[in-house]
């Protein structure tokens, strides 16, 4: 869940502080999900948190993957910095010339050894903001669909550094039990974002 700076880890998201566009865009265009409509970083900050920590509109991308039950994969996070877990899809930064679909194939298969080849250019926009090892985000990533016959097993294909250190574990759930795990949905609003991309196909 890297989306700092260094490495092509998943961007990981912390405390949760987001929200999903209403209005889904399953095209296929190439642009940067920091190339929507991002407000300026730190925007919705009061003066006295503006300073708190650094931001960033680092651009990412996202896999909402699906089982043959209808139950979606979640990583398991801890922020080292406050001690927050929460669960997230797979995903993570975009490299510097790579597509956002090119970005969340190439995550998926990093972070879980799952075929990239899975992921549909079917996607939706999320609205998120949230802090991450000391960083707070503000930006609207791509929620890409990636569908699998059964339940495919699981595992970290090259993790970063950052991610070795947060890393707690995976696990597919139903939405119910995605509304009732103990550590916090990232986005908050994950079930509702699934329920949106699920419906393209």
């Amino acid at each position: 869940m890297s989306d700092s700076q260094a490495g092509t880890g998943a961007p990981r998201t912390g405390a949760g502080r987001s929200s999903a566009d209403a209005g889904a865009s399953p095209t296929s265009a190439d642009v940067s999900p920091a190339d929507a409509d991002v407000p300026p970083a730190g925007a919705g900050r009061s003066s006295a948190d503006a300073g708190a920590s650094p931001t960033s509109d680092r651009a990412a991308a996202r896999v909402v993957c699906v089982d043959g039950d209808g139950r979606v994969l979640l990583m398991h996070w801890r922020d080292t910095v406050t001690g927050v877990a929460l669960w997230e899809p797979p995903g993570g930064g975009i490299d510097p010339g790579e597509t956002p679909f090119d970005a969340a194939r190439r995550e998926l298969t990093e972070e879980t050894g799952l075929p990239g080849e899975a992921v549909l250019d079917r996607w939706v926009p999320v609205r998120r903001e949230f802090d991450w090892l000391g960083t707070h985000y503000v930006k609207t990533e791509r929620f890409y669909l990636a569908r699998f016959e059964g339940t495919p097993a699981v595992g970290p294909g090259a993790f970063t550094a950052e991610e070795n250190d947060t890393y707690l574990g995976s696990g597919w759930f139903s939405p119910v039990e995605m509304a009732g795990l103990p550590d916090a949905l990232e986005p908050p609003d994950l079930v509702e974002v699934v329920s949106r991309i699920t419906r393209l196909g």
